[in-house]
């Protein structure tokens, strides 16, 4: 599949990868604070912003995007940046085809799967707004606060919507595709061989996507890997202190370069 994507920068290729429910503007604060020394590539996952959109959305197929389009770009190699399901996505891509990986970034996601209900409020909020098509975004954050209490989270949720001509609001998001792959492939972990490269896991102090149990599929699959814990901070750890995130990217990333 072609994803839609932004380049900005030069020098060694970043790719980053937003979390379910995003787009490829969410990691927009450390894709500028790497412009300046790396090409950074941000892409819309399929089925979100403005890349296609596929009834098949699981982690192989979206690790063969990333692959597909490095191959449009003819890089050979990228460092991979995913929050969330995108850093399954990278994790996907390290242990398939760990030739085309310099180094891997996870933020707040492990190896692991997880339970099927952590999305419900938001999936039936984003169900309502589907179906709903609201006339403004006050009326559509209303709506979505009868499923979804956080202010913050309705915030990142309603960058979902677009005008459509008629003036109601629609999703960019093809929802159809996350919610039927939603339960049985979403939720999975990624599978393949161990990769040996230059790994960094970086965990929200307060979210409970990164824990104690996890460590042992972590190392098994990626040997190499460094966990760095930002304190203070949840699941939206980019978002909630961006300084402190882009420092420890930009420096694992420079140590990363080395080798």
């Amino acid at each position: 599949m072609k994803l839609n994507y932004i380049t900005q920068g030069s020098g060694q290729s970043v790719v980053l990868m937003h979390g379910m429910f995003g787009s490829l503007s969410n990691l927009g604060v450390i894709g500028r604070a790497l412009a300046d020394q790396y090409q950074v590539i941000a892409v819309d996952m399929r089925n979100h912003g403005e890349s296609p959109h596929s009834m098949t959305m699981d982690y192989p197929a979206m690790a063969a995007d990333i692959v597909e389009l490095l191959d449009d770009l003819a890089l050979h190699k990228a460092h991979l940046l995913g929050h969330s399901m995108g850093g399954k996505v990278a994790m996907q891509v390290a242990l398939n085809q760990p030739d085309r990986v310099a180094s891997l970034i996870a933020a707040d996601i492990a190896p692991v799967a997880y339970r099927p209900d952590r999305h419900g409020g938001v999936l039936a909020g984003l169900s309502a707004l589907a179906e709903a098509r609201p006339g403004s975004r006050q009326q559509a954050d209303r709506l979505l606060a009868q499923h979804v209490s956080d202010p913050g989270v309705r915030a990142f949720l309603l960058k979902n919507l677009h005008r459509a001509e008629d003036g109601h609001y629609d999703l960019l998001l093809y929802l159809d595709g996350i919610l039927a792959n939603y339960d049985e492939t979403l939720t999975l972990a990624p599978t393949g061989a161990p990769f040996p490269g230059p790994t960094l896991f970086i965990k929200g102090a307060d979210s409970a996507y990164i824990q104690e149990k996890h460590r042992a599929e972590i190392l098994r699959l990626f040997p190499h890997a460094q966990l760095k814990v930002m304190d203070n901070t949840g699941h939206w750890l980019h978002a909630e202190k961006p300084d402190t995130f882009n420092r420890i990217v930009v420096d694992f990333l420079a140590e990363a370069t080395k080798t």
